[in-house]
């Protein structure tokens, strides 16, 4: 018998079917990443060598009318094209990345796109980038990892939360802060008490192209936050556990010590008219540290297990976290306890249901001991006598006897304490009509309760005058959202169109209740034991905002890509007349190395992109439409009306028009990538509270005024300079650049009767007392400092000079502070800012680091107004001269500072560029070493032990505490204060398993 060779015999029966005639039938299947098993969204499934081909649906699956066996062309941006013969049955096929830069799933504008196909200008860190340092507060964690996104961090204190700017200031009045968006529900100006340790990916959309889409919310740019979830496989267990310490750090500023600061009174020219009963050489002995007595080593615990897992039917998410730190000053606690549940389940092919819950509880204890104090308080001066019993208020042994013991009073126990709960639930669904027609619900209720309650004693300093007093607050805020999308994902030939058309609701209605009474015996802190009901107070608020939008997204030939959108908004506060705007934007992208005639291999991604297109604000004000009047029960004990508000009904949204182009690239395999961006931003219809005459009993009036621009670049760079087996170096490097300028502003009448733009003065944001001004001018930056310019000290009498103008308008020096003219002196924004970064893997071992860095800004240290005073004020320490400063002593020096003398009287401490310090710095933000131990035998996918460094070093020449001046209220700060919490610098030790 003859046998057949080998090569002779078909691997596959299908090969025979070319002999016979083949039947068309519907085949299926699905495409997913090989690497995470996410469904692919608008891959391309073509049969080989005809026009016949389909599109993957949002749940990454097609149906196709072709013949069994025939073969099949896979491909899609990002991946590697593949072929594969089709079968019966549904076939799951994989696609393995084309590149690492572009294997990302960024979900941006109410859907997902690949990276490579984006057009507009965005930036996503994933969860492993997020985990360098620990916050409770989500926008920490973006410091210095995004160009053209400055952060300036909240305080040491725990909980503190910082403020994000993206691409410069846009509003005059309307904040900063931008929108923030959780699994796709807008959440407003800030992530809550959303748990960092739950967070997939966040992207920070900037450009028009990517930020029109959420229109009237979109002016100040947009942070997307996907939080983890569940997939198809083994269920997964997730252990972390954090610990470590934290230590405040005072910066550059050092106070004197009790011999320092009487040498430094002993230098004062007038030393003897120092008027203080304890004046004698004793005093160098005097030496007590208010800084040691309240600080301490703070203890940070940061416990989080998370479980997941899921068939291809149901799959579900669940964590629990507590986070829990003692502050590094005495006396303050924060804890938080947070849960997550995310679950998707799919009983039909044509459905699947989303629900969701979360929520958290965040309790403070607030006892703090005063930062203030820390620096301010005369070391000469104890808390305690010999006896080590505390002094009495106004303790006459005192050097500052006008002073209260702050230790006394919490002794009797004054403190604060809040509760904060955050509930959101959703109930999401989607629709599949067809292969290329899903419709989308997102449906969101979030319940926020706040409680707080002070107790204040009737013996301690601030309740002596009341016989003690107790306040409670309540609030309760409830916001809705809901969202409907019909979306649409088609294939024709090279063709691809993907586009939904949607409906949008969300409103916020929010409850107040306050309420202080006093007088009651001291330790009842209840308030039916009050005997005076002293003040009562509420109030509700609401707001809505309505919503129609459409987006298209066009791709050819997966290398000419093309995005249109377009959105109605209408929100309750704004004028009758002018409730709704019109917004949109226009992009296109050109993938340049899918050209045919492209033959650099070593290129793998070239793209362009532009964009165009414009977003709204809308006021801070909730009923700047209509008149408003105050109703009170102030007038002779009877209920009276004033008028408080006059309404504007033309007032209309304030519009950004935002022009930008960028390129992205990557080389060598993905060895090297970069992105460059380019950028106008252009305000019309500024928001503003214009003042007018109070002849009405009103002082402003929220009017559509002015215009402002801002510009600016962004550049990032980074590769591994090492990659093999065993060992990989990567360094990432970023930078960006910001230009704000004014360009019109309101008309105000003149003495001739005219009108005209001139220039405003307002303050710095701070609600310091006799701080610098800043002015508003037509072709400045809208953070201008302004005030009087410092000209040095006067070498032949040691005067304090500054500058004013003759009478021939030249600049000259006076040493009277009230002749001194007013200049524009600077700007709080820095001129270049940004972070880098480096990674280190060796075996199981890693290593990173990352540093923070900003360049050309200046802050207003009003701070050594009063530690850096000559003398002027003598019931507070001062500080060291810094480095490079000097004290003049006698004719002819050359100092930095003036003659010192017990109550001067020289005005050499007023505000004036004196105090206006540039705010360059070099920050190390942490460095993580990490070991990976493989385990996998015993059932553990991975155990890895950690030990990172947070705030390890600062380089700056700034005097303060720290050139990043901590954030007030979601607002940046250019001045520092006399009281501000240092940042901690903290060790941390962790450990993470999965099962």
């Amino acid at each position: 018998m003859m046998s057949i060779p080998s090569f002779a015999i078909p691997t596959d029966p299908v090969d025979l079917l070319p002999a016979i005639t083949q039947q068309t039938t519907k085949i299926k299947g699905k495409i997913l990443d090989a690497n995470n098993g996410e469904p692919i969204i608008g891959a391309n499934v073509l049969v080989k060598g005809t026009t016949n081909g389909t599109i993957t649906n949002l749940d990454g699956e097609y149906e196709l009318n072709a013949s069994i066996g025939s073969t099949l062309v896979i491909s899609y941006i990002g991946y590697k094209s593949m072929e594969t013969k089709a079968t019966e049955g549904t076939q799951v096929i994989k696609l393995v990345e084309d590149s690492e830069t572009l294997d990302e799933v960024v979900v941006v504008g109410y859907t997902t796109q690949r990276k490579e196909s984006l057009t507009g200008a965005m930036s996503t860190v994933k969860s492993d980038k997020l985990k360098d340092i620990t916050t409770p507060s989500v926008e920490n964690m973006l410091n210095g990892k995004v160009p053209g996104v400055y952060v300036a961090p909240g305080s040491g204190q725990p909980g503190s939360s910082g403020a994000v700017v993206i691409r410069g200031q846009a509003s005059l009045s309307g904040g900063t802060r931008p929108l923030w968006v959780i699994d796709g529900v807008i959440v407003g100006s800030s992530a809550g008490d959303l748990n960092p340790a739950d967070i997939e990916s966040m992207t920070v959309l900037k450009d028009a192209a990517s930020t029109a889409i959420y229109g009237s919310e979109g002016a100040n740019g947009v942070i997307v936050v996907t939080t983890k979830k569940g997939r198809e496989g083994k269920l997964n267990i997730n252990a972390s556990v954090k610990m470590g310490i934290s230590t405040v750090n005072n910066g550059n500023l050092e106070v004197m010590d009790g011999a320092e600061l009487y040498d430094y009174y002993a230098s004062f020219q007038n030393a003897n008219e120092i008027a203080f009963t304890r004046w004698n050489p004793e005093l160098r002995n005097s030496n007590f540290s208010w800084w040691d007595l309240a600080t301490q080593t703070g203890f940070t615990q940061d416990y989080h297990i998370a479980i997941s897992g899921g068939t291809d039917k149901l799959q579900s998410y669940f964590s629990i976290g507590y986070y829990d730190e003692k502050g590094a000053v005495k006396g303050y606690d924060y804890d938080r306890y947070s849960f997550r549940m995310r679950t998707s389940y799919k009983p039909y092919k044509w459905l699947t249901i989303k629900p969701s819950l979360s929520g958290s509880r965040r309790d403070i204890y607030d006892q703090q001991y005063s930062v203030t104090a820390m620096y301010s308080m005369l070391p000469w001066d104890s808390p305690y006598d010999e006896n080590g019993e505390l002094v009495p208020h106004r303790y006459s042994g005192w050097v500052n006897a006008q002073n209260t013991n702050y230790l006394l009073d919490y002794s009797y126990g004054n403190y604060g304490e809040s509760t904060n709960y955050e509930f959101m639930g959703n109930l999401d669904f989607d629709v599949q009509i067809t292969d290329w027609l899903k419709f989308t619900s997102v449906n969101n209720y979030r319940l926020i309760t706040y409680s707080s309650h002070s107790y204040t004693d009737p013996r301690s300093n601030a309740g002596s005058g009341v016989n003690g007093r107790l306040y409670e607050y309540r609030s309760e805020v409830v916001r809705r959202y809901t969202n409907q999308n019909l979306m649409v994902s088609k294939l024709i030939r090279k063709h691809s169109i993907n586009g939904h058309v949607s409906y949008e609701f969300k409103d916020y209605t929010a409850k107040t209740f306050a309420g202080n009474g006093t007088g009651f015996i001291p330790g009842f802190q209840v308030m039916d034991v009050t005997s005076v009901p002293e003040s009562i107070g509420g109030a509700r608020t609401e707001w809505a905002v309505q919503s129609y939008f459409t987006n298209w997204k066009y791709t050819y030939d997966n290398k000419y890509l093309g995005e249109v959108m377009f959105r109605r908004d209408g929100a309750s506060n704004l004028g009758t007349n002018a409730k709704y705007g019109n917004l949109f934007s226009v992009s296109a992208g050109w993938i340049i190395n899918r050209e045919e005639w492209f033959n650099a291999d070593w290129v793998d991604n070239l793209k362009l992109r532009a964009s165009y297109g414009s977003v709204g604000n809308r006021p801070g004000a909730l009923y700047p439409q209509y008149d408003l009047y105050s109703v009170s029960s102030s007038y002779n004990t009877q209920a009276g009306a004033l008028i408080s508000v006059i309404g504007n009904e033309d007032l209309t949204w304030e519009k950004t028009f935002t022009t930008g182009i960028g390129a992205d690239a990557a080389f060598f395999d993905n060895r090297l990538h970069m992105t460059f961006d380019y950028y106008i931003k252009n305000t019309d219809n500024i928001i503003y509270n214009v003042p007018v005459t109070g002849l009405t009993g009103v002082t402003s009036i929220y009017k559509n005024i002015g215009k402002m621009r801002n510009t600016g670049f962004e550049f990032s760079l980074g590769g591994d300079i090492i990659r093999n087996k065993d060992l990989n170096w990567n360094v990432e490097f970023n930078i960006a650049h910001n230009k704000n300028e004014l360009r019109d502003l309101y008309s105000q009448k003149q003495a001739d009767g005219s009108y005209a733009v001139v220039p405003v003065i307002i303050s710095d944001g701070s609600t310091i007392a006799g701080t610098i001004n800043r002015r508003l001018e037509v072709g400045e930056p809208i953070d201008t400092y302004y005030g009087k310019e410092w000209a040095g000290v006067n070498p032949e009498n040691g005067a304090p000079m500054w500058y004013m103008d003759d009478e021939n308008g030249q600049k000259v020096t006076t040493s009277d502070y009230s002749k001194a003219d007013y200049y524009k002196l600077g700007t709080s924004n820095p001129k270049i800012f940004g972070g880098f970064s480096t990674s280190l893997t060796w075996k199981n071992f890693d290593l990173s680091a990352v540093f923070g860095y900003s360049m050309g800004g200046q802050i207003y240290n009003y701070s050594r107004q009063e530690y850096d005073s000559d003398g002027t004020y003598t019931d507070r320490n001062q500080m060291k001269l810094q480095k490079g400063w000097s004290r003049w002593e006698k004719p002819g020096d050359i100092a930095t500072h003036p003659v010192a003398k017990y109550n001067n009287q020289d005005k050499g401490n007023s505000a004036s560029s004196r105090y206006l310090e540039d705010s360059d710095y070099l920050k190390l933000r942490s460095l993580t070493l990490g070991y990976n131990l493989d385990l996998k035998r015993y059932g553990i996918q991975s155990l890895r032990f950690s030990v990172s460094g947070e705030n390890l070093f600062t380089i700056t020449d700034y005097s303060g505490v720290d050139p990043e001046v901590p954030a007030s209220d979601g607002a940046v700060m250019g001045t520092a204060g006399p009281g501000i919490y240092p940042s901690v610098r903290r060790v941390m030790f962790g450990l993470n398993v999965t099962f």
